[in-house]
């Protein structure tokens, strides 16, 4: 009976060791519930005041108190940490408010949180400052983007598209108001029409207007043609479409006139112009030229798509440019159009050029996270704007087939635009794929 005991504990145990093995590959979140948030929480409270010390992260107390502390408290005076006012778990991390004590800034912070997340043994430290003199402390508990899942209930909005989940845990939101343009590099295999295709489905679900430049012979965005309302496949054709766009936009800005308004969004209802989203793919074969002769044309189509750039957002005409470099040596006008992209994201690049050109003038210190984007990871990306914050990001995989379907669904929301007329694409019907014939054995 006793030898029947112990095996039965034995194998118990065993079991709860294997499940719990199981749920931290397979349910991290449960496993982090479980496991890795008390033990976390527990480390960070026992070794908070030494792991600030050796990160550096304290400063000298004022003499008043270290007077109160050895005179009357009879205790050796010790270097100051920030003041924990909160911590509050998550179900992919902790997130820790932290007073910060004078003399240091959220700058010290976020210089140590690299070494923050060695000492507190998570998967990643970021560090955003809520209000002058106080840091919350961002912990991720495992790593969020391996296998990537948008949270149920979130849905498209006004003109807010959830498209991807950061490594904290929070999803990645494209907020056409916020940020009306931007920029998406990425290498071939990298996840960037991953990310176009997510951004085409959440779109496809809004009042909005959708436009296509593919100079690839529209092989990107023909699949999405029953919801969109013009698509040039060719760089002659698109700069006819951007010139189009450029006629309306003054015509907008005439009725923003005629009511004394600055925005689109000040105008009743009933009177404001459809959101329009113009979506760009391989934005270089914009800027090429195969003889000399062209070269106006390709001056024209890139002034024209600076204007848009400069001034588009007042009038509800919204960019989003994708390629896989862009930069001065694309030619004349590329810096100038970048500059108007307040968005950007970087997923992953051949070059170390290629990820200052999107990261570099605003964020210098999400290059070397954008340059250490690994080769089995398609999606992961630097997100970042002119604010100079960052983050890393990854959207969910979705198959061309699916954002296909949310567009043929959705099809009774493109808008009728007189002036896209000429622009409409038509629905294609798509020959049946060959079969391969049956092999034959050679005979004897």
């Amino acid at each position: 009976m006793g030898d029947l005991t112990v095996w039965l504990e034995a194998t118990g145990a065993l079991a709860g060791a294997g499940g719990l093995g199981y749920a931290k590959v397979r349910a991290p979140r449960v496993y982090w519930s479980l496991i890795g948030m008390p033990v976390t929480w527990g480390r960070f409270t026992f070794s908070y005041r030494s792991t600030m010390d050796v990160c550096g992260l304290t400063v000298q107390p004022s003499r008043l108190r270290a007077f109160m502390t050895h005179s009357l408290a009879r205790r050796e005076v010790r270097p100051v940490p920030p003041k924990v006012r909160r911590v509050r778990p998550t179900s992919t991390g902790l997130r820790i408010t932290l007073r910060l004590p004078a003399g240091l800034e959220p700058a010290d912070v976020v210089a140590s949180s690299e070494r923050l997340r060695h000492a507190f043994g998570v998967q990643s430290v970021t560090v955003a400052e809520t209000k002058p003199g106080y840091v919350e402390l961002r912990m991720t508990g495992y790593d969020v983007l391996r296998r990537v899942r948008l949270p149920r209930g979130v849905r498209p909005r006004g003109l807010v598209v959830p498209v991807a989940l950061r490594e904290d845990g929070t999803v990645f939101e494209r907020d056409y108001r916020a940020v009306p343009m931007a920029l998406t590099l990425g290498a071939n295999s990298s996840g960037k029409s991953m990310y176009q295709r997510n951004l085409v489905k959440g779109l496809a679900r809004l009042p909005v207007g959708l436009i296509g430049i593919d100079c690839k012979r529209g092989v990107e965005h023909s699949r999405y043609v029953p919801r969109l309302s013009a698509l040039a496949t060719d760089a002659d054709m698109a700069g006819r479409l951007i010139d189009a766009l450029v006629l309306e936009m003054g015509e907008r800005f005439d009725l923003l006139a005629l009511y004394g308004v600055s925005d689109v969004w000040d105008l009743p209802e009933k009177l404001r112009p459809v959101p329009l989203v113009v979506l760009i793919d391989e934005v270089a074969e914009l800027f090429f030229v195969t003889s000399k002769k062209d070269e106006a044309a390709r001056d024209r189509t890139v002034m024209q798509l600076v204007r848009l750039g400069q001034m588009a957002r007042a009038v509800g005409i919204y960019l989003e440019v994708c390629g896989q470099r862009f930069g001065s040596d694309l030619g004349r006008g590329a810096t100038a159009l970048r500059a108007q992209l307040t968005g950007r994201v970087v997923h992953r690049v051949n070059d170390k050029q290629t990820a200052e050109m999107g990261l570099g003038d605003i964020a210098p210190d999400a290059v070397t996270a954008a340059t250490s984007i690994r080769v089995d990871r398609p999606g992961v990306a630097v997100a970042g704007d002119t604010s100079g914050g960052w983050s890393r990001i990854r959207t969910p995989e979705t198959t061309p087939a699916e954002a296909a379907a949310v567009c043929r669904e959705f099809a009774h929301l493109t808008p009728e635009l007189p002036f896209l007329a000429p622009f409409r694409p038509h629905a294609r019907t798509v020959p049946p794929m060959p079969t391969a014939p049956p092999l034959v054995s050679p005979q004897t």
